[in-house]
């Protein structure tokens, strides 16, 4: 999985590329972490994502409550794949989707 950074103030934008899975979840997760102090609005790009698993999912969540506490987050770009994923699971209940 590629993440790309891009940061405007307050604003972080994460564009997603790839396979967001076990192997891949913990390096978002550290990016996360590390990025999310100090942002507000938080957008994280999946159009270039081909595929989630839970791990992904309890990444995704994790930065959905991060952004509860300090701000909002967005996700954007999520393909057909993906949005079946989401609704299975219920996070297209608790996420903004764009």
């Amino acid at each position: 999985m590629e993440i790309i950074k891009e940061r405007n103030g307050n604003d972080l934008v994460l564009k997603l590329q790839g396979r967001l899975d076990t192997t891949t979840a913990p390096e978002l997760e550290q990016e996360l972490k590390n990025s999310l102090p100090g942002v507000q609005a938080l957008t994280i790009d999946m159009e270039g994502l081909e595929y989630i698993s839970s791990a992904g999912l309890r990444v995704v969540l994790f930065a959905q409550k991060t952004m509860n506490r300090q701000g909002s987050m967005v996700v954007r770009g999520a393909g057909p794949m993906i949005m079946e994923v989401f609704d299975i699971t219920g996070f297209s209940d608790i996420l903004n989707i764009q």
